[in-house]
């Protein structure tokens, strides 16, 4: 029984691919231990390499068919208009579906600035307002108003735009929304108290723009998820028989200087290598022989394309990128139609991006890691029995003589 056992354990040696040696006929040289040393150091650099790449997270992406219905665009925005001042300007939206909305105020504010592009605060908006040009009586009609509205319970009079729901109006913007609302254009603004006390007059308008007043608006809209557009424009706007149209308080349209700077605009969430191409542009108009007047309509055109971003959380996240192209349309003296102002047309690509975050499985990482030790080691093998042959060859020769 101990013999057939001996003889199995005999025979299963054989199958040793890593056969030992003694000590004894083990032969240490210096070559050896260079390449033993070199093939270290690279072992350790491809480990490292590879650990790296093991430990950081990739992206992926792909296209699908968009197949979302139903949801709303959400629009972040932050402009500054150097040349037009915070009570001209407003913000509307429409879309292909006939959804309008009109002077938007929800989730958007202003910042009035100066001509060196300083922010203004109301003490120093209402001393610029009625101090510059003012004759007597209107100083004293201003004052009056004044008083007027410092009184407790005091409701506005709305000038015959008043309905159940809004049977006040204590501001400008309120008289204007009150008459926009009915579909009326305000045209007496002198004779608005609300108007004369707050400098919204075409009188304290030309003096803002005189002045060269800017504003600065920031914020977001929520609109369907159609195609449409968005502009930032001079007036009030209201919608007359169907037609979008904007109250420039008697100015010319080529009196406003569209001069802008683009912040930040974007649809949706920010999520990680996102780049919004009309982030920090800027556009400046000054009047030349070329260009005499800096009123006109700047428009960018823009794809939004559907994106979903999936962290490694398995957190997903539904925004959009976009791409623009623009054009600036002069507007001169003699035409009778276009608004200036900038203006954002988009309409949605029928394709999705998606985004996956996902990182290199454990297995492939230990895979890759016995190839290059395995790798390295039989490369070094390899070198070493050549370097050690090729010494070997010249000890022998120079030992007969034959070596010159």
């Amino acid at each position: 029984m101990q013999v057939e056992s001996m003889t199995l354990f005999s025979q299963l040696r054989k199958l040793d691919a890593y056969p030992k040696f003694h000590d004894e006929v083990k032969v240490k040289t210096f070559s050896g231990a260079a390449v033993s040393i070199v093939a270290g150091i690279i072992m350790l650099s491809l480990f490292f390499s590879q650990l790296s790449i093991y430990l950081k997270v990739q992206t992926v992406d792909h296209l699908v068919v968009d197949t979302a219905r139903g949801e709303k665009l959400r629009i972040n925005f932050d402009v500054t208009f150097p040349r037009i001042p915070c009570h001209m300007l407003s913000v509307d939206a429409m879309d292909v579906s006939g959804a309008h909305q009109l002077d938007l105020d929800s989730h958007i504010k202003k910042k009035a600035l100066d001509s060196y592009g300083r922010v203004m605060g109301e003490e120093m908006l209402h001393e610029l307002g009625h101090t510059a040009g003012e004759d007597e009586s209107r100083t004293n009609k201003i004052h009056e108003a004044q008083e007027r509205m410092k009184q407790p319970g005091y409701c506005g009079d709305c000038y015959g735009a008043q309905d159940d729901e809004t049977p006040c109006c204590n501001t400008c913007d309120e008289v204007r929304k009150a008459y926009s609302k009915r579909g009326w254009a305000l045209k007496d603004v002198e004779d608005i108290e609300q108007c004369l006390v707050s400098g919204q007059t075409p009188e304290g308008l030309r003096q803002q723009l005189e002045r060269g007043d800017g504003c600065r608006m920031y914020g977001f809209l929520e609109v369907n998820k159609v195609a449409g557009n968005f502009h930032f424009a001079p007036g009030k706007s209201y919608q007359h028989s169907n037609v979008h149209v904007h109250d420039l308080d008697s100015f010319d349209a080529t009196t406003f200087n569209v001069s802008h700077a683009i912040h930040h605009l974007s649809f949706g969430e920010k999520f990680p290598g996102i780049v919004n191409p009309l982030d920090n542009v800027q556009k400046s108009f000054v009047s030349s022989k070329d260009a005499p007047q800096s009123g006109g309509m700047y428009m960018y055109y823009v794809k939004v394309v559907p994106t979903s971003y999936s962290y490694l959380t398995g957190e997903k996240l539904q925004t959009n990128q976009y791409s623009v192209t623009e054009h600036f349309r002069h507007i001169s003296p003699q035409e009778t139609t276009g608004l200036p102002g900038l203006f954002v047309f988009y309409e949605l690509s029928p394709i999705m991006v998606q985004f996956t975050e996902h990182r290199q499985p454990l297995t492939t990482f230990l895979t890759q890691l016995c190839a290059i030790i395995g790798g390295v080691f039989t490369v070094a093998g390899i070198i070493d029995r050549l370097v050690y042959s090729s010494i070997r060859q010249i000890e022998k020769k120079m030992e007969i003589g034959k070596l010159s």
